[in-house]
């Protein structure tokens, strides 16, 4: 088998629930396929005994039947993948999180925390939402006890993802080296790889106009929200199960963990965020999401934990129906010939995105601007699918985190069918093609490296598989 199999990585890697037996440093004086109990978490469970032991990392016999269950709880596919496959991706995620410690790679506990309950959830839902079922089935004697096993898991997941995104971090192409991958794409004996079908997009929009008595309105209310903490004691966490409109945050009491050296959020939210004092909770201030106070609760070195509150101005039906108008007008003037749409979209779209560029949408993906359609958003591919060439849609109402209502004519300006990959024409995703082959290359050659030099045991049936690493260095 490869020893990665990009399949199964992306199950190991994408998946948001996935659980199984934290593990502990085994001392080298100790005989794995002796080990009948093992100290987890202030516990002790019985184990079904050791497959594998890789650097501080056990391998219980029950892990692959255990993922199995979980891959499939998170949605994930199993396909053909073998239980050799299966468990040699348990032993590079093991691999990758070993050498994250002994690299002084850091995760971030609280947000690791952050994720458990809608683990919890979504892990329940599989045993027909009966925590008995699911403890019988982990072996766990608590609820807590549990948590804190998805903790361990998580937090091992996280070190071997930033693991392996330092491994590849540094890797560069060059264009060079492209033509290079392309050459040899051509002459090999599956040749070139087909691209499906690609649409180029545009689309114009335009957003209701927020009044300022509704802006006002929604920074006094923000306003009175603060002044009920500070003077009367009032729970900001309960305010913002209440009252925010930011639903990413919501479960976890609009907590969000920031770091001056890795930026997240909108500057206009770091920059107040980084400003406050612990316990300060800041004035109201407009992000493009609309307007927040933030509680700073805790400064950690260069982490800061903050929970925040978002509002979102109230749209009037007087500007939802002045955007409808708009809109139609807009059209009528498309169909008769008075501008193009490349024009319109100049002169009013309200997407500062695609405005200066004739409305054209860009593929987020492969930044440019064509979109495979078989890859394409479900929402947009909605949208276009019965469109014609060059044929303006209806206007279509739509919406998303910034903006909650807009309105939208969209047309297809360009098809190009399926097609062999040409050079020119597909050169960013050829790019991606010899850049992901390059990636592989460095994963396997620091596996390779890294095995070598890290304590590997496995034991039992797994010894039979057929690894390209060199997991059974020791047989």
């Amino acid at each position: 088998m490869k020893s990665i199999n990009k399949n199964i990585l992306s199950v190991f890697f994408g998946s948001f629930v996935l659980l199984g037996f934290s593990q502990e440093i085994i001392k080298d004086e100790v005989k794995t396929s002796e080990i009948t109990e093992i100290k987890l978490t202030g516990n002790r469970i019985k184990a079904d005994g050791v497959s594998a032991v890789v650097g501080d990392f056990i391998i219980l016999d029950s892990e692959v039947n255990r993922r199995k269950a979980q891959i499939k709880a998170a949605g994930g596919n199993l396909g053909d993948i073998t239980d050799c496959e299966l468990f040699g991706s348990v032993l590079e995620e093991k691999l990758y999180a070993h050498q994250a410690i002994q690299d002084s790679i850091v995760i971030n506990e609280l947000q690791i925390r952050s994720q458990i309950d809608q683990q919890m959830q979504g892990i329940l839902g599989e045993f027909d939402g009966s925590m008995t079922k699911l403890l019988d089935f982990y072996k766990k004697d608590s609820e807590e006890a549990l948590r804190e096993e998805i903790y361990e898991i998580n937090k091992n997941q996280s070190l071997a993802s930033q693991m392996r995104d330092k491994v590849i971090s540094e890797v560069e192409i060059t264009p060079e080296e492209v033509r290079q991958f392309f050459n040899e794409l051509k002459s090999s004996e599956n040749g070139l790889p087909t691209f499906g079908t690609e649409l180029q997009i545009s689309n114009i929009v335009v957003i209701p106009e927020i009044t300022e008595e509704s802006k006002n309105a929604t920074i006094e209310k923000l306003k009175g929200f603060k002044k009920d903490v500070e003077d009367n004691g009032a729970s900001f966490t309960t305010k913002v199960l209440f009252f925010t409109e930011d639903t990413g945050s919501k479960a976890t009491g609009g907590l969000y963990t920031l770091n001056r050296k890795r930026p997240r959020m909108v500057k206009e939210f770091r920059d107040v965020a980084f400003s406050l004092q612990e316990g300060q909770i800041s004035d109201p201030f407009k992000s493009i999401f609309g307007y927040h106070i933030i509680l700073l609760e805790k400064i950690r070195g260069q982490e800061y934990d903050v929970r925040h509150i978002l509002i979102r101005p109230e749209i009037t039906p007087d500007a939802i129906e002045a955007a409808q108008k708009k809109i139609n007008d807009i059209r009528v003037k498309i169909l008769e010939g008075s501008v193009t749409f490349t024009e319109a979209a100049k002169e009013f779209s309200d997407e500062k995105e695609t405005k200066n560029e004739g409305g054209r949408m860009i593929n987020p993906i492969t930044q440019d601007f064509n979109f495979e359609l078989t890859k394409m958003e479900p929402d947009v591919y909605a949208q276009v699918q019965d469109l014609k060439d060059n044929e303006v849609s209806p206007v279509i109402q739509d919406g998303d985190r910034e903006n909650p209502i807009k309105f939208k004519l969209m047309m297809v300006t360009d098809r190009i069918n399926d097609h062999e990959a040409d050079f020119a024409k597909d050169y960013l995703k050829i790019k991606k093609l010899a850049l992901q082959d390059k990636h592989f290359d460095a994963i396997t050659k620091w596996q390779k490296e890294t095995i070598e030099s890290t304590f590997v045991k496995i034991n039992g049936e797994y010894r039979d598989c057929e690894f390209t690493g060199n997991w059974l260095k020791n047989r």
